[in-house]
């Protein structure tokens, strides 16, 4: 278990405003949602400076991390999948842990064993790799599905059961996941439980020219900067920053259009499993963290419209019939957003911030 500690900016407050009138907190919301915003720019520059070029998948990645959900990047190999996950866990102050995805790793490996203590007559428990603030589980499809459903528990409930007591992992908790998707020999592919449990599925692409001209004259390895990458907030002020997403104001439209666009996918011919209320949860909450980040107290319409593809897509699994007519959720959802219309009332939090 790695510890990183250093000077850290000034983010979100405790909250105390419980007692306080509905005008009162809002306008407390509003000035939080503004320091929020300081603080995400914070870890984005500092991420920045080993991941180049990629200021949009690290803000995505952020978004889900604020949102308190698991990431699965999902990429072609020597993009910055790995170092990107380790660019975001060297950026908090906490505890974080990796685990090597492998044939033979156990799910023992993962969640931690009882392991018997002749002096003491007893059994103790020995943490697997799970127990830290943020997870890599780096090419998790190389693991067999026995492993990966060590994940399945401590993924939705924080916590682990071995031979019968629960073990609760720390919080905040993420698991930042990598696979390889155009390599089968040696993978598993991983099972549509557990895609299920990952908020987003982001891809982070190739790099412009001038990034990757950039990458070639400089004077440190990607590894290097990684290691040398310094903590910008601490867990706790992560675990308040996310106690602030909750605050963040959905209108009962956008909520309806949230539900409405998740329940139109139940009922598509070309899918044989539409998205789950899992989904429809993953979208609200992470359209709340993407809308904090912005500096904003509320969620619009296109925050829901920017985060879809990256929270829902792969929770739809097409039919054969749909797959070998090269249909794609992708191009199903797109459809969707375009044919289904958004709520034209005004959208604005519960005193009008």
């Amino acid at each position: 278990m790695v510890s990183m500690r250093q000077d850290r900016v000034n983010v979100v407050d405790d909250d105390g405003s419980a007692g306080e009138p509905i005008e009162a907190r809002a306008e407390s919301t509003a000035k939080r949602a503004s320091r929020f915003a300081n603080s995400f720019e914070a870890l984005l520059a500092n991420i920045s400076k080993v991941i180049k070029g990629k200021e949009d998948a690290i803000r995505l990645a952020l978004t889900c991390l604020f949102a308190e959900g698991h990431l699965l990047l999902e990429d072609v190999p020597g993009v910055g999948k790995t170092t990107l996950a380790k660019a975001m866990a060297s950026s908090i102050d906490g505890s974080w842990q990796r685990i090597q995805f492998t044939p033979d790793l156990l799910p023992s490996d993962v969640t931690g064993v009882q392991i018997y203590n002749r002096a003491t007559n007893e059994f103790v428990f020995h943490p697997g790799g799970v127990f830290a603030n943020v997870v890599i589980g780096d090419e998790i499809n190389r693991a067999s599905p026995k492993t990966q459903s060590a994940l399945l528990e401590v993924m939705e409930e924080r916590q682990v059961t071995v031979d019968s007591p629960p073990y609760l992992v720390p919080r905040p908790f993420i698991v930042l996941a990598t696979q390889n998707p155009v390599e089968h020999d040696g993978t598993y592919n991983l099972p549509e439980a557990q895609i299920d449990r990952f908020m987003m599925r982001l891809a982070i692409g190739y790099p412009a020219l001038e990034d990757e001209m950039s990458i070639i004259y400089s004077d440190v390895s990607p590894g290097a900067q990684v290691d040398n990458l310094g903590a910008v907030v601490s867990a706790g002020d992560i675990r308040r920053m996310i106690a602030l997403t909750d605050r963040i104001h959905i209108a009962p439209g956008l909520a309806q259009y949230i539900v409405r666009l998740t329940s139109a996918t139940r009922t598509m011919p070309e899918l044989r499993l539409g998205v789950s209320p899992r989904g429809t949860l993953a979208l609200a909450r992470a359209s709340r963290s993407y809308a904090a980040a912005a500096g904003r107290p509320f969620v619009t319409a296109d925050d829901i419209k920017d985060l879809a593809p990256l929270v829902l897509t792969h929770r739809m699994i097409l039919t054969p019939e749909a797959e070998l007519q090269g249909r794609s959720p992708m191009e199903l959802l797109m459809n969707l957003l375009h044919s289904m219309p958004v709520p034209q009332e005004r959208i604005e939090g519960p005193a009008g911030e």
